[in-house]
């Protein structure tokens, strides 16, 4: 057990000590490791200024931090010895969210007692400048985009910042940096003399380059004027997209433009890019023609347009790099493409492609080489910082000869089309004139034979319309027969009730007469006054006195009812006989329609119910008579249809509803018969076309409807289901032009 227990022990000192060991190296190494990282970041030798005339870009000695969560305090940062040194040229972070912390060592060897920091990249969103004053001080000054242009210390399209140390003396420079754009940072130092030079060379250039580009849109917008045509109008768009995006990347746009505006220098760069892409897109297929010659390339275009607007709605809606890099994407894919369709249209052999080709090759010449500058592949200098506007400047100038080219060539096309059309016509000429010698003589033998042929139209037309004379006047006769066996029914009816109630009548009167008669003879009878009532009672009882009087009563209420009735009758013929009348009359179509019912009602037979749902209708100027026969016409092919569907059984309606409104009168007559079938509907119309039965019509009524209808201005419509009923709409205006 003790010697257990002693190995025991040992095992448990042994294991202590290996602890111990672990402990020490872990140790050993941190403090290697931060004395080395401390010697390492004092080792960064100093930007040395030593001439007044020198501007330094600093390629070299710049640390970085990288801030992923925007959490680390500037003094954490002034404390920190967590930098890392960049390698070595321009600082390029590419597109990143993250808060970059840039620090930077500047020793002044002239003898001026400061010196000019300068970012030439405007798109930086936010940057916080930090100089050590003392040991534990720092002088803070916060530009960028994000800031009204009049803040800044210096009013340059660049960010410059004063930095205040004194000869010989050094000094830590601190930059907090963020972008929504790409995290580069072009850092140049100098004096104010040297700084100031270069941006007078940088503000020369681009004076130049503006001018150019302004130059060839006035130029153009000229040559619009005098040509009319629309590719110069898209080349212009191009061009002004083209400047205006330029000069937003240089910053210019910002400084000139809309200096106060924070927002439109954000998103300037989404609507500008969006902005060029759309117009060169329209240039590109209006100048080729690609919907003519390349269908389907076109549609093509047709997605870009929609990816750039898919971007811009990105960039605007909150997801800004997100949206710009579906621009850049787009821009991108879109370049290329247009560099095929050029190469494909100029080796067909149109030559205008070959300028745009050598265009549009400069231009993504340039902008490659901007791009690569961007992302580190090629060294930052004024020839890759400069490239692409000189590329976007030689293009605007290529495109403007392939526009002159393209129009010398549709002139060429004229001229020559002119020449064949000229040719072609003089061919014509001859041939006319020739013709015209043969023509004169055949127009001699088809005049006499036309004249001939004339002769025997004119009398075939005579005869035509003396037949449809006939047939019209047969078919107002055939109505007029009807009109006549219902008027003669009609007026039979009550003239019978009068002729029967006339003798009855006549001798009630005559028993009355010689009642009074015998009363007059008791009278004068001399004997008392009693036993006089009491012959005269006697009398009245024997001859029924009282039912006399109420007999001769509904004698003669029978025979009022017959007249009345007659003169109804009448009346109603005397409103619908106007069938002849010429002139124009202001009249009530309600009248007409109860003259007309009247005049049918022998058809209606007491079996087929009317229902009228008659408006208040104003007069309306027209022919009555010639309306009456219209309504008569429908009327009575309501009832034809009803008979044929019940027979001589009840349940057969016509319904006549009034209407009107602001400038018309409409009048409705439906019935439930037999209906008309949809192949015949569109022809009802028509002259001679009956759905009547052999010898049962003619087929004018209701073309002679349809002539009195246009007639008045209106218009008469049908409609019908078979085996449900018709209903005519007539619509007639109430004053007629």
């Amino acid at each position: 057990m003790l010697i257990f227990n002693l190995n025991k022990q040992v095992a448990i000192d042994y294991k202590c000590r290996i602890c111990m060991m672990k402990i020490k190296r872990y140790f050993c190494l941190l403090f290697a490791t931060l004395f080395i990282n401390t010697i390492y970041a004092q080792s960064i030798p100093p930007v040395t200024i030593t001439n007044t005339d020198e501007a330094i870009t600093i390629k070299s000695g710049i640390e970085c931090i990288e801030d992923a969560g925007h959490k680390i305090s500037p003094d954490s940062v002034f404390k920190s010895v967590d930098f890392k040194q960049l390698p070595d040229g321009i600082p390029n972070k590419n597109f990143s969210s993250s808060v970059f912390w840039f620090k930077l060592k500047v020793k002044n060897e002239t003898n001026l007692p400061s010196l000019i920091l300068k970012l030439s990249n405007p798109a930086l969103d936010s940057i916080d400048y930090y100089e050590q004053m003392s040991a534990d001080s720092f002088r803070n000054y916060r530009t960028g985009l994000l800031m009204p242009f009049s803040h800044r210390e210096y009013l340059s399209s660049d960010y410059l910042f004063l930095v205040s140390i004194q000869p010989h003396q050094e000094k830590y420079i601190y930059l907090r940096i963020y972008t929504s754009a790409e995290v580069m940072l072009p850092v140049t130092i100098g004096t104010q003399q040297a700084i100031f030079a270069t941006d007078k060379y940088k503000d020369i250039f681009w004076g130049i380059y503006i001018g150019i580009m302004l130059a060839m849109l006035l130029y153009n917008c000229f040559v619009y004027s005098t040509t009319s045509d629309d590719s110069y109008l898209f080349y212009i768009a191009y061009v002004l997209a083209v400047v205006v995006t330029q000069i937003s990347i240089s910053g210019y746009a910002f400084q000139l433009l809309w200096p106060d505006h924070v927002l439109v220098a954000k998103y300037s760069r989404v609507f500008n890019t969006v902005l060029a892409g759309l117009t060169a897109i329209g240039f590109i297929r209006h100048f080729l023609k690609t919907k003519t010659f390349f269908p389907k390339a076109d549609k093509i275009f047709g997605a870009f347009i929609w990816l750039y607007l898919l971007g811009g709605i990105l960039g605007f809606s909150g997801m800004y790099k997100a949206g710009l890099n579906l621009i850049d994407m787009t821009a991108s894919a879109i370049a290329l493409y247009i560099l095929a369709i050029g190469i494909i249209t100029s080796r067909k052999g149109y030559r205008p492609a070959v300028f745009l080709l050598i265009a549009w090759i400069v231009f993504l010449s340039g902008v490659f080489i901007f791009v690569f500058k961007n992302f580190g592949i090629l060294p930052y200098n004024n020839f890759t910082v400069y490239t692409m506007p000189i590329g976007s400047a030689m293009e605007v100038l290529l495109l403007s000869f392939a526009l002159a080219d393209r129009i010398n060539i549709l002139k060429k096309e004229v001229v020559i089309s002119q020449a064949k059309e000229l040719m072609a016509l003089q061919e014509n000429e001859r041939i006319i004139q020739e013709q015209n010698i043969v023509l004169e003589s055949r127009v001699n033998e088809r005049t006499y034979e036309l004249v001939q042929s004339n002769e025997s139209l004119n009398k075939a037309l005579v005869d035509l319309k003396d037949a449809e004379l006939h047939l019209v006047e047969s078919e107002k006769m055939a109505s007029l027969g009807l009109l006549t066996a219902g008027i003669a029914h009609e007026i039979n009816n009550p003239i019978n009730f009068v002729t029967s109630n006339i003798m009855p009548l006549n001798r009630g009167v005559h028993m009355l007469m010689d009642t009074i008669a015998e009363i007059e003879k008791i009278v004068r009878q001399d004997i008392p006054d009693e036993e006089k009532r009491k012959k005269v009672e006697v009398y009245k009882n024997e001859i029924d006195l009282d039912y006399l009087k109420e007999e001769i009563d509904q004698l003669l209420v029978g025979i009022e009812e017959g007249a009345s009735r007659t003169s109804e009758i009448v009346k109603g013929l005397r409103v619908f006989s106007r069938l002849d009348e010429n002139d124009l009359k202001n009249a009530n179509i309600n009248y007409g329609l109860d003259a007309t019912l009247v005049i049918s009602n022998n058809l209606l037979n007491n079996i087929i119910k009317v229902e009228k749902n008659y408006a208040d209708l104003p007069l309306i100027e027209c022919y009555p008579g010639k309306l009456n026969q219209v309504f008569m016409n429908i009327i009575s092919n309501a009832i034809y249809a009803i008979k044929k569907k019940f027979g001589e059984s009840a349940g057969g309606v016509i319904a006549i509803t009034t209407l009107s409104d602001k400038s018309n009168i409409i009048i409705k007559i439906a019935d439930n018969g037999v209906g008309i079938d949809t192949s015949k509907l569109k022809r009802i119309f028509e002259p001679f076309f009956t759905t009547k039965g052999v010898g049962e019509g003619v087929g004018l009524g209701l073309s002679i409807a349809f002539n009195t209808i246009k007639q008045h201005d209106g218009q008469i419509q049908v409609q019908s289901k078979e085996n449900v009923g018709t209903e005519f709409i007539i619509t007639l205006p109430l004053a007629r032009k």
